[in-house]
């Protein structure tokens, strides 16, 4: 089966979704490029290809990890299978 998202270290907390249309509610295959691993999540929104998921619930202020990197910071909460993007991350450079 094709994988819903992919997570590319298993350090990141958030994966990038790769399909077009996820529906909320899908249980999604996701696939850790690093190690090729895999692991399940339900969506809890509907997703746009190239936006990223929450592999665990967020709080305001969390450190983001993606790419084994920090890219920025939550501003709102996200649960696990929520949806991140620029409305509830930011960068910390300004």
């Amino acid at each position: 089966s094709n994988p819903h998202f992919l997570i590319h270290s298993p350090k990141d907390n958030v994966g990038v979704v790769v399909v077009e249309g996820l529906k909320a509610g899908t249980e999604m295959l996701g696939v850790i490029t690093e190690n090729n691993t895999t692991m399940s999540l339900t969506a809890s929104h509907n997703i746009p290809i190239g936006h990223k998921v929450a592999l665990k619930a967020l709080k305001s202020g969390d450190t983001i990890i993606k790419y084994g990197e920090d890219i920025g910071r939550m501003v709102g909460d996200a649960g696990k299978g929520d949806h991140v993007h620029v409305h509830n991350l930011k960068t910390k450079r300004w």
